[in-house]
């Protein structure tokens, strides 16, 4: 809406004796509106630069499209602000979706071909005793988590868990302990620092490891820390070179990822189908929900439920970010 102040002049002559000038009457004409012999000088609103509605229809359609492109960035100003503070969580959407669509891209193009090839090629035996020997590992990370944590009892479950399977499991290829009553925890640092009351957000998708944030991306710093293979390559085999050492471990990690891509083959065509209006968004929330339940230890408030499945069970849920 355009708003135009006018100020009231008394005219000391007639408009027509002032209008004998030419250029002093063009001026005049230019500058005021006059009824009789009173004149209103018009002063231009302070939001728009038009200094008089007597102008050419070149001037008055430029300042039409100049007014409509400051309307429209202002429309796309406040839909940002909006957009914003609904995102609050998630800063970094446009970097995240491109990582998402990458890591989509590999999985398709290289995880999924080669987890269900291992799949085809390793027996049931064999696969399962090579998720028995990680998990074993994972279980001296579990078993520090629960003790920085303050869970007593539970650190010495996972303890002994560990020790029983990697002497009577030999070395962890068996899970003895499940045998006899000690089931698989899921602890991780992650949820160490969750406990201790540091938040989860922003939303991070990291390339090939998946959805995280500043807390998971230091968790994962922390849990490489807890995992013997990560030592492998300093100095753990006598007579190997660095280089051979640090391929073993690298080796170790691969196949372990492999290992965790091919048990969770199925649960795709259930996450397809969840997430068939915006996979990006399932995802992300899926995420927080899941890490809120394991820092929780799944005591969420009513109506709140683990999106992925229960860890309790001892098995791997669909989608597991580590």
């Amino acid at each position: 809406m355009f708003v135009f102040l006018r100020k009231h002049i008394e005219l000391e002559k007639p408009f027509g004796l002032l209008t004998t000038n030419t250029r002093q009457g063009n001026r005049l004409m230019n500058r005021f509106k006059v009824t009789n012999n009173q004149a209103f000088e018009i002063i231009p609103s302070p939001f728009l630069a038009m200094r008089s509605d007597k102008v050419i229809d070149g001037q008055t359609q430029k300042i039409k499209h100049i007014g409509q492109a400051a309307g429209l960035v202002f429309c796309v100003f406040l839909s940002g602000c909006a957009t914003t503070s609904h995102h609050s969580n998630d800063p970094l959407e446009g970097w995240n979706r491109g990582v998402q669509s990458f890591n989509d891209e590999f999985d398709d193009y290289v995880m999924k071909p080669v987890a269900k090839g291992y799949n085809w090629v390793m027996p049931e035996f064999a696969n399962q005793g090579v998720s028995n020997f990680f998990s074993n590992l994972n279980d001296i990370g579990v078993t520090i988590n629960d003790l920085l944590q303050f869970k007593l009892a539970q650190t010495g479950q996972d303890g002994s868990r560990f020790l029983l399977n990697t002497t009577a499991g030999l070395g962890g290829l068996f899970d003895v302990a499940s045998m006899v009553d000690l089931p698989k925890h899921q602890e991780d640092f992650d949820q160490t620092l969750g406990v201790w009351g540091l938040p989860a957000s922003p939303y991070i998708v990291l390339p090939l490891l998946g959805p995280s944030s500043p807390r998971g991306i230091t968790g994962l710093i922390g849990d490489a820390a807890l995992n013997p293979v990560t030592y492998v390559g300093f100095g753990a085999f006598p007579g190997l070179d660095s280089a051979a050492e640090t391929g073993i471990s690298l080796g170790l990690y691969g196949l372990n990822a492999v290992d965790k891509r091919a048990d969770n083959i199925g649960a795709e065509k259930a996450l397809s189908e969840a997430a068939s209006i915006d996979r990006y968004e399932f995802i992300k929330n899926a995420y927080f929900q899941r890490r809120k339940y394991l820092v929780n230890d799944g005591n969420l408030p009513e109506g709140e439920d683990d999106p992925l499945g229960n860890p309790k069970d001892g098995k791997l849920a669909p989608l597991d970010p580590y």
